[in-house]
């Protein structure tokens, strides 16, 4: 049974939650120590966590960073705030995914079974029976662990979230050729039709930032109403 850990402040949105979850076959627990939620959730271990933004001491971009050192679960910003700078910050701060209140259950139901079937069933990136060093690829020094979500460059190493090692698998594998928008979008998530386009926007963004850290800047094109290409022969190789 999946355990999700939802971060909210009003006490009737989290008991509605927690049993709208438990009667879909989750295991729900609301948060109950808002001053050391990472503790928390560090001894819940949830396999996804719901995150409101407007929180008590810290607000929710900052507790995602927090958990973020403590779990690769993912995380689902829940909040009243519908700015595209909100979801933006979401995604840079560590979140996978956003839902607006008023909650639309379905929707957020739909979310929640996509992000887990991602990580951790039929859909997700490296089965745990994958031995270190299965499934590699690499493309003009260029080599992707995803048994590790690490990316290696001249010696270097970057680790990555689950959505870039999913983003970068997705753009080896088809170097030097475009792939689409629609393409990468359903690499990421399993129901496109409730993802914004500019989630992901964000996440090749984080996904450039880290490849020029490696020292591969100008590596991923951005192929103007098409989508993007990987093109190695940038980095000079």
């Amino acid at each position: 049974m999946y355990r999700i850990f939802i971060v909210e402040d009003d006490d009737k949105i989290g008991e509605l939650l927690r049993r709208s979850l438990v009667k879909y076959g989750f295991e729900a627990r609301v948060a109950a120590r808002m001053h050391e939620l990472k503790k928390e959730m560090e001894e819940w271990e949830p396999h996804l966590i719901l995150l409101d933004i407007h929180l008590p001491h810290y607000d929710g971009y900052y507790w995602c960073r927090q958990f973020r050192t403590a779990t690769s679960a993912p995380i689902i910003f829940v909040s009243a705030r519908s700015g595209e700078m909100d979801q933006v910050m979401a995604i840079e701060n560590g979140g996978d995914d956003y839902v607006t209140k008023p909650i639309p259950l379905d929707l957020l139901l739909a979310k929640i079974k996509g992000l887990l079937r991602r990580a951790y069933g039929e859909y997700a990136a490296v089965p745990a029976q994958q031995a270190p060093g299965e499934g590699e690829l690499h493309e003009s020094g260029l080599r992707l662990h995803p048994a590790r979500s690490e990316l290696e460059w001249d010696g270097r190493l970057m680790a990555l979230t689950k959505n870039e090692c999913l983003l970068a698998e997705c753009l080896l594998k088809h170097e030097g050729r475009v792939v689409g928008r629609e393409r990468l979008l359903e690499t990421l998530w399993d129901d496109v039709q409730f993802v914004d386009d500019n989630t992901l926007t964000v996440n090749v963004t984080r996904l450039r930032r880290k490849l020029e850290e490696l020292g591969l800047p100008g590596v991923i094109e951005t192929v103007r109403g098409s989508g993007y290409k990987l093109n190695m022969k940038e980095a000079g190789a």
